[in-house]
């Protein structure tokens, strides 16, 4: 029997990478119900879907209603289980799977909670959810009975992330999940790796008792930072809450920035072949030209995990990363983000070096910059206000980039103002060759935000 169903999503759960909402205060377990349907139309009867979710409290009871409306519209569904979101994503690899959903909150709150879907191994996401939601409002369904079977993949997950590395000395290893989904995966790779290793905070608590598990925050990486001064271990990795960012410490307990991390990368795949490397417009310009020198390709793309792998496929490359931590590999890798495998392309720069990691950092040509600042703003606001900026930047005669919000070059650096896709909040960076020439991108940003009410005051981030 056809049924006519009509359905509201609340109008801030729709983002632009995934879903993401305040579990029963703006998303709700009939949601997941709801998207279970949509996406199964989406797919088509008979096809296959793959289910995971993390460790929040909330995930199990939306994980049972989303695989109940995947399997009403006639779609089969693999479970794979508590998971971080890159076993996920090598499980439609593995399984050859239509689509994949995970239930997960990512970084956010504990209380938050949401979902980060792909189709045919590409994301879902931007259009794609507004459309789906747009349908959610008046369709049809025929309820039909899809078949579910539960897989358990971390064995072979964790096979495939050391596969090509040759480890030829021993690497001492801090490792840090802050009770993330990361936490059984991280210590099934820990096991693996030749060297004394301590694990951090590795049992899997939606609570997070510990600290917030985003190693984008320094205070997040203070644990993981001590411990390793104190042990005079090699490296330290810490985990976002679905694990597929990435933060490094190295041996003198300094957090490697996204992009340098992501330089790190590339030089060292430069050592033996051309690459063509992707990276946000957040970054460093030390980044592209250092790339650049080096005889790679480099070009920079929209903020956002979805928008990297996107671009990656599009142009053929081979590296891509974000100042957030996430990194995509596609040389002898899949091209997702995945903050295990970058941490085993880390620790094969460390096993091929006779450096320290803290000197190969102190290599990258010094500039001054701040890190990612988030200034809390509205989310009804955020992006009229970047709109208003980037017009009348487009007035003057300043080089600028509107891929992603504006980022402005003028004198020795340059200044970026985008509005988040995942926190009311509008995100900023500076950067110049002097302390003076940052000290005057600052001032610009200040000037372009005045006639705005927002809290700011960058000289205390």
């Amino acid at each position: 029997m056809t049924k006519q169903k009509t359905h509201s999503f609340h109008n801030t759960i729709i983002r632009e990478y995934d879903i993401r909402g305040i579990y029963n205060e703006t998303l709700f377990d009939n949601d997941a119900e709801i998207l279970g349907n949509l996406f199964g139309l989406e797919v088509g009867k008979n096809k296959t879907v793959n289910v995971g979710y993390d460790g929040r409290l909330s995930s199990v009871k939306l994980k049972k209603k989303l695989v109940k409306g995947l399997i009403d519209s006639g779609v089969n569904v693999n479970e794979i289980g508590l998971v971080p979101t890159p076993l996920l994503y090598y499980s439609c690899f593995e399984l050859v799977a239509d689509g994949g959903i995970i239930v997960t909150g990512s970084h956010n709150p504990k209380n938050h909670n949401g979902f980060k879907i792909v189709l045919n191994n590409k994301p879902f996401f931007g259009t794609n959810l507004i459309e789906l939601s747009k349908k959610a409002k008046k369709f049809n369904l025929k309820k039909m009975n899809g078949s579910v079977k539960k897989f358990s993949l971390m064995d072979k997950y964790v096979k495939r992330l050391i596969k090509n590395f040759n480890q030829k000395k021993k690497i001492n290893i801090i490792w840090d999940s802050g009770n993330g989904a990361a936490g059984d995966v991280m210590k099934a790779l820990a096991e693996n790796i030749d060297g004394k290793y301590e694990l951090l905070f590795s049992e899997i608590d939606g609570t997070f008792p510990n600290h917030h598990p985003d190693p984008s925050e320094p205070k997040n990486l203070v644990f993981c930072k001590n411990r390793l001064l104190e042990l005079k271990y090699n490296v330290g990795f810490a985990f976002d809450g679905d694990g597929d960012r990435l933060g490094v410490i190295d041996d003198k307990g300094r957090a490697i920035s996204g992009d340098k991390l992501l330089l790190l990368l590339a030089k060292e795949m430069l050592k033996s072949t051309k690459c063509k490397v992707i990276a946000d417009v957040k970054c460093s310009q030390v980044l592209f030209d250092e790339v650049e020198r080096l005889g790679g390709e480099i070009f920079m793309c929209k903020t956002g995990h979805s928008h990297v792998k996107n671009n990656l496929k599009k142009l053929n490359a081979d590296l891509a990363g974000e100042m957030s931590g996430h990194i995509f590999c596609a040389k002898d890798y899949y091209g997702f983000d995945d903050a295990f495998f970058a941490a085993i392309k880390v620790l094969e720069i460390i096993n091929n070096n006779d450096k320290k990691l803290s000197d190969l950092v102190d290599e990258i040509p010094r500039v001054f910059n701040t890190p990612e600042i988030r200034i809390d703003c509205d989310d009804n606001k955020k992006f009229d206000i970047i709109r208003k900026i980037t017009e009348r930047q487009k007035r003057s005669k300043k080089k600028i980039t509107d891929i992603d919000g504006v980022r402005v070059s003028e004198k020795d650096g340059w200044w970026l103002l985008r509005a988040s896709n995942t926190q009311p909040a509008i995100v900023l960076r500076c950067e110049s060759l002097t302390q003076n020439g940052l000290d005057f991108q600052k001032q610009s940003v200040k000037n372009e935000l005045s006639e705005f009410d927002i809290d700011i005051d960058i000289d205390k981030k």
